[in-house]
This record gives C-alpha cells, structure tokens and sequence, in this order.
C-alpha cells in the first residue's frame, strides 16, 4: 500500500524533475569510470549518475518505494558533475540533481531543528553579506584574541567531529578588509563578483585579485548590492533561494558596461554562468556570457608571459587540483595550469587523477564526512607522488580541504595548499 509520504514524493518528482531531461539518458553508462561515489563505494550502481537518474525516473512513475536508501542514494552524490563531460547524451545531471533534491526538500517532513538551520543558514549567512561579515569577524576576533590557542590547549575542540575539528584547525587568518583609493579610468573595465566566503574569510586573496588586474592594466569596478551566488542553496534542495539570489546579483552587474565580470572562485562561477539557464531572462544570459574566471583572464591579458620574464630562482615542484566545476561546468583547466608552468622557479608536476574530486563539494564534507574522508585519502595519494612544495587549487572548498589532508597526512611541514591567486600574487610581489 501507498504511504501519505510516497505519494506526496511522486508528485513532487512530477512537478519539480523534468522528464524530457530524465529520458536524454541513454544508461549506456560511459559516466560510470568518472564518478567518484561510484568507484569508491565499489562500482555500487545506486552511487553513480546512471543509477540515480535510473532512481528519479522510478520515484516519478511510482516504480520504487520512497525510502531512506532512495533518499541516501541522491545524498552521498558529491555533485561534482564529472559525469557530464564523459556522457555522450549531453545528459544535464547537474540540473536533473538540483530539481531532484528542491523536489525531496518540498514533499519531505522538515524538523523544527532543520527548519531553523536552514532559516539561518539560507535566508541569513548566505543571503545577507552583512550577517556574513559580522560571522566572520567572529571567527577573527576567536584567532587574535588568544581563545583560540586556549581552545585548542585544553582540547576542547576534541568534543566536536572529526570534520568540524579539521576544519578548525585550517581555519585561514582572517585579515582586515582594506579600504580601495578611486580608480582612474582605463580602456578595459572589470566587474568583480567578490562572493560570500572569498570576501570574507579570503579576503586577503580577493584584494590581490583586484591587484593583479590592475597591474595588468584593467579598472576593477566593484558593484555594489551583490549577494552569495546561490549554489549552496540550489545544491541544498533550495532553489527560489537559488534564483532570489542570482536575480539580486543580475540587478547589481546590470546598470553599468563592463568588458567582463570576473570571479575567482570555480564553485561560485559555474553557478552564476548558468544564471542565464536559471532565471531565463535576457539580463541574466548577458550576466552569464560576461563571466569569466581568474585564471582565463589573466592569461588573456598576458599575464604568463609578464611571470615568464621575472628572474629565476629554485622554488620546487608544484601542481594543480581541478575545481570540479571549473573544469567539468566551465571548461577552464587549461589557463591555470599555463600560468603554474610560466611561474619562474617552480617545476610544474601533474598529479594523478589531478581532475578527480577532493571531496569537498560545498559542506558535503561536514554532511558525508565518510565518504569525503575515503575521497580525500585518495586524492592525497595522487599528491604524494608527485611531493611538491605547493598544491594550487581555484576553489575556497578544494583550499580548506586540501589543507586537511596535508595536516592529516603530516605533511605541513614540507607543504601548503595555496588559491591560485595568491600564489601567483606572491611570484610577483
């Protein structure tokens, strides 16, 4: 017999997941060797983009009993949509997962604990930047304040789990936010999404993302009333605050020319260049076609040949880790690893599986830290072979979680993990 809850699962899958692109699949599984959650749950179908697209169109026509298997299926998918380049249907998984889980999260009972998380996480920290900063100074005032060392002295972080713990303890200083001289005008004027995390807790990296630029002869125009990108909340089941979001960021890029809007952080810019998808409207598309990443932008604007000038001196060995979606979504892996080989000094080393997910994906690292763990301890086996002196990554996510598998490996000693930006910004500075 049909339950209350798997009738209302049923039509939610109908209202909310869209058929026509359910049926692109052709289960011809060329996704399979390039999922992650696939390989390391030991090619368990339920866990790899084909099964699941296989359980979406079950739910929808009523074919499977909604249960937690069904729901921790769609849970532990890192939704780094590696699957999409390798699948030769065009099959939109990133769409199908984000209109999935916005279906789970309507028809399903919510706790009031839930509720209230989701409250302050979505419609406070990631929807309002002033809430986002006073966070985070906070977490600033907990670093110079001493309490930090206290905590960690008298263990009390030991009471926490093991994600939450780790991440603490790669935590980056927080440093102050500068305040910006007027720009005189140049021929070629930047917009710069600064973002929510990037501008606050990587301050640091985003001020010297506004330098390189300059030095490279742009304007760097920040507009004002931008928010969070939305991707956390569409990932998370959350998609009107999704689009609420992307059309508040639309309306803050759209009353002024720029040549491009550039952003520096890969999760946030495959979000917001899939703005034009997401809202439908001409505003968003052009937002969307104006976009481009860090890495892509300085390359065009000459920067590896600027760095390939500089003196020479014995750095060491450095490699790369793929964002996920600016490799999988955007297509940009090509630019970063041109500006690594350009940096004088360094010997640029590609790592295996260097496109493979580190396991961070957003907070899947705090919600499935199993998984992500069993992820990370893979990845830092590829690092291992190649040892180098830096790990540059493009992504505040893959950052913090590369920091923690090079603490839990014990290799701080020998190796940091750095954001593209900075470690270019401190070749030249």
């Amino acid at each position: 017999m049909v339950n209350v809850l798997e009738q209302r699962m049923q039509q939610s899958f109908v209202d909310h997941v869209d058929e026509n692109l359910l049926m692109d699949c052709m289960r011809c599984g060329f996704c399979l060797p390039a999922c992650p959650t696939y390989l390391i749950t030991g090619q368990d179908e339920v866990h790899s983009p084909r099964g699941r697209i296989a359980l979406m169109k079950a739910v929808r026509d009523g074919e499977v009993k909604w249960d937690g298997s069904v729901e921790e299926a769609f849970d532990v998918c890192l939704g780094c949509r590696a699957c999409e380049p390798a699948c030769p249907a065009g099959v939109q998984y990133g769409t199908l997962l984000e209109e999935t889980r916005y279906a789970i999260q309507e028809a399903k009972p919510t706790s009031l604990k839930e509720k209230l998380i989701r409250k302050v996480a979505f419609d406070g920290l990631f929807a309002n930047q002033q809430i986002m900063q006073g966070t985070v100074k906070l977490i600033q005032f907990y670093q110079a304040s001493g309490i930090q060392k206290v905590t960690r002295k008298v263990g009390f972080m030991e009471l926490f789990p093991d994600s939450l713990r780790d991440m603490e303890t790669v935590l980056p200083k927080i440093v102050s936010k500068k305040t910006r001289q007027p720009q005189e005008k140049k021929q070629l004027r930047v917009a710069f999404f600064t973002g929510c995390l990037m501008e606050t807790m990587f301050q640091q990296t985003n001020q010297r993302t506004i330098e390189l630029l300059e030095y490279l002869g742009a304007e760097v125009i920040i507009p004002g009333g931008q928010a969070c990108c939305g991707a956390l909340h569409g990932h998370s089941g959350e998609l009107p605050k999704a689009k609420r979001n992307a059309v508040q960021n639309v309306n803050a890029f759209h009353h002024e020319d720029f040549d491009f809007i550039v952003q520096n952080a890969g999760g946030c810019g495959a979000f917001l260049s899939e703005y034009g998808k997401l809202l439908g409207s001409v505003e968003a598309q052009r937002f969307s076609e104006q976009l481009t990443d860090i890495s892509s932008l300085l390359v065009k604007l000459g920067l590896t040949e600027k760095i390939a000038q500089l003196p020479k001196k014995t750095e060491g060995v450095v490699t790369y880790q793929d964002s996920c979606h600016l490799r999988n979504v955007n297509k940009v892996w090509v630019e970063p690893r041109a500006l690594l080989q350009a940096t004088p000094g360094w010997e640029f080393k590609e790592m295996p599986n260097a496109a493979g997910c580190c396991g961070s994906a957003g907070i899947y690292n705090l919600l499935q830290p199993v998984v992500a763990g069993q992820i990370l301890e893979q990845k830092m086996k590829g690092v291992k072979a190649v040892t180098p002196a830096r790990v540059v990554t493009s992504n505040p996510g893959c950052l913090l979680q590369m920091k923690v598998g090079i603490e839990r490996e014990g290799l701080g000693a020998s190796m940091q993990a750095v954001h593209i930006v900075d470690f270019i910004y401190e070749t030249i500075f």
